[in-house]
């Protein structure tokens, strides 16, 4: 089965966590990356760029519109996202907990329902 793990993140507060920390983080995260990649579970990982250079597309009347966005509610955004190919509902949940930073921000995970090739 596969998930979608999400990480949402809040710029203010990954800029509050002391460097020497954030450090620490990102080399349990790199472990995370690298201990469920070669399990043959994480199929992948992607970490976006700050909401700010994220673009809305659409067609109106026939032409592309471009605009800034997206358009937030609250501070915190779509910060990464991973791919997982795991045996069930169960197992991606563990590997969710897994997360580092999961303290600081939670981590959505959606079944993938429907695959396109």
């Amino acid at each position: 089965m596969k998930y979608l793990m999400l990480v949402y993140g809040n710029e203010e507060k990954w800029a509050s966590i002391p460097a020497d920390e954030l450090s620490a983080g990102i080399a349990k995260q790199d472990a995370f990356n690298t201990r469920y990649r070669e399990t043959g579970e994480l199929l992948g990982a992607y970490g976006l760029a700050d909401a700010d250079t994220a673009k809305l597309i659409r067609t109106v009347a026939g032409a592309t519109v471009v605009t800034d966005g997206p358009y937030l509610e609250t501070k915190e955004y779509i910060a990464s996202l991973y791919l997982l190919d795991v045996a069930d509902d169960e197992r991606a949940r563990e590997i969710a907990a897994d997360m580092p930073f999961t303290e600081e921000s939670p981590v959505e995970l959606w079944p993938i329902q429907h695959e396109a090739w």
